[in-house]
């Protein structure tokens, strides 16, 4: 108790002194202000407790949770350092001080895994990662985006837009609609942020020159993007975690998630074009110059890198589609990914190391020590025991709540951190009597997935795609009102949700005991 609220005092001192002298911006105060009441409250509790260590462990770790939560959705201060700081949090006051677990500690930051053969390879069957740190998911999103950087840098996806804008005849109706299933394709194998980003910015272009309003199908874009992203397992990092968590393969996605997105996108495409029906029979009367287009080789930086990009791209696509074949982890898969995309850059490589987003990643350490403290002091047991008995057992609410919940948790805060909050609790509700269901686990799993990815969607800051294609398009002098978008993608949301509810209950009813 001492230690703690000696420490939450020289930090409050600390914060006040360089407030006073203007040395501390708002950021920096708030962020101090968060630890130090994290101190405190932990002293507090701790001459509150007596010897309850257990307890104790229980609160600081859902204090810290909380505070990283609100921290996060008040996005004053960057993301990474509000979830490393909260991460160094739980290893010091939650294994340190109240549990005096060393072993937990390991655990967590679970580095001893990566040099194990079975994070590399598992001859053909998948392994459950254990708790803590995902290194998997890390690394596979740091090759993804090594090698997105490369087929940016030759021009891969201007050309790409570019291409089958000038198939369609730049015709706006099909251009509204190729591009939406463009998203959702491309989102399927490469990160959403990444695919709007590209996306929007020729979706503007080509505005301007067919003379159309870009936002409606920017608006159509993004929604597709992260329904194409839930369909498989590198599609959106909340699948990433699931799979890798869980052991599941890039298969295992495709044919349940991706079969379920697959119907949902026929009814998101004929949805969109209904409700801009009037806006795309405007934008059809302008008169069409097709001589004035950019031709798509243009945007081609460099046809050597160019090549190289594509069939690196076609490799990694091959060796996810068939990893649970071979064995072949995604932790190899990325490594590998990033090594061929280095090696064949030449003196480009330094600047593609430069581009990726390091904070990303360091956010996904940061965001696993703390759920890593939950689950280690049981907090998230505590969790799956109350979903199931407010369910009284019945697996229809179970799933109802998995899929509502992660939705509408998703359209407020990140879904990031959410997903990787559930995937232990779908653990324990799968899991009766110590005998884990494998079938009812991968029905959760599914629909975590869905829940989460297409949540995202109702909201403009519900996920990162939506943020990105709402900044290009602002910046090019389209701004998209809170109003305007939830109009158009509130319902789209809860339309694809009740088409993912009905599908899980239909297609999962053995697994689910719901048939005879």
């Amino acid at each position: 108790m001492v230690i703690a609220t000696t420490l939450a005092a020289v930090v409050f001192i600390i914060m006040f002194i360089m407030s006073a002298r203007d040395r501390l911006s708002r950021t920096a105060a708030m962020g101090m202000s968060a630890v130090g009441m994290i101190l405190l409250v932990f002293g507090i509790f701790t001459g509150l407790s007596g010897d309850d260590t257990g307890l104790l462990a229980k609160i600081v770790a859902v204090l810290i949770f909380v505070v990283m939560f609100v921290l996060i959705i008040m996005d004053k201060i960057e993301r990474h350092i509000v979830t490393l700081c909260c991460g160094l949090a739980t290893l010091v006051l939650v294994f340190g001080i109240c549990m005096k677990d060393l072993n937990a500690i390991w655990k967590t930051l679970n580095v001893a895994n990566i040099f194990t053969p079975g994070f590399w390879y598992t001859a053909g069957s998948a392994e459950e990662s254990s708790a803590g740190i995902n290194w998997a998911t890390i690394i596979f999103i740091a090759g993804m985006m090594i090698m997105v950087e490369g087929m940016a840098k030759a021009g891969f996806f201007r050309w790409l837009c570019m291409t089958l804008a000038k198939l369609v005849k730049y015709k706006v109706v099909p251009l509204f609609i190729t591009f939406m299933l463009m998203s959702a394709v491309l989102s399927m194998f490469i990160d959403s942020i990444t695919v709007i980003l590209f996306l929007a910015a020729v979706t503007v272009e080509l505005a301007h020159l067919l003379k159309f309003d870009p936002v409606p199908m920017i608006l159509s874009e993004v929604f597709c993007a992260n329904l194409g992203g839930s369909a498989t397992m590198c599609g959106d990092p909340p699948n990433i975690i699931v799979g890798t968590s869980l052991g599941y393969s890039f298969a295992d996605f495709l044919t349940n998630t991706g079969a379920i997105a697959g119907i949902a996108l026929v009814f998101v495409v004929f949805y969109f074009f209904i409700i801009f029906r009037k806006e795309l029979k405007e934008a059809g009367k302008n008169p069409i110059d097709i001589s004035a287009m950019p031709a798509p080789r243009e945007a081609i930086t460099d046809k050597r890198s160019f090549v190289i990009s594509v069939v690196i791209f076609l490799v990694a696509v091959v060796l996810l589609v068939t990893h649970a074949q071979t064995g072949l982890t995604v932790a190899f898969i990325g490594g590998v990914i990033a090594v061929a995309t280095l090696a064949t850059s030449g003196k480009s490589a330094l600047e593609l190391l430069k581009k990726v987003d390091y904070k990303t990643l360091l956010f996904f350490v940061g965001l696993f020590v703390v759920v890593g403290g939950l689950e280690q002091t049981g907090i998230l047991e505590i969790v799956a025991n109350f979903i199931q008995t407010i369910s009284g057992g019945n697996v229809i609410l179970v799933i109802i709540i998995i899929i509502w919940l992660s939705a509408t948790a998703s359209s407020i805060v990140d879904n990031i951190p959410f997903a990787a909050t559930m995937v232990p609790i779908i653990k324990d509700l799968a899991s009766a009597g110590g005998v884990l269901n494998a079938e009812y686990l991968s029905v959760l799993a599914w629909s975590l997935s869905l829940g989460t990815d297409i949540g995202g969607s109702a909201t403009p800051i519900g996920a990162s795609a939506n943020v990105v294609g709402t900044s290009v398009s602002a910046k090019n002098g389209h701004p998209i009102s809170w109003g305007r978008y939830l109009k158009a993608c509130v319902p789209a949301t809860v339309i694809v949700l009740i088409i993912c509810t009905l599908m899980i209950f239909v297609r999962y009813s053995a697994e689910l005991g719901l048939t005879a």
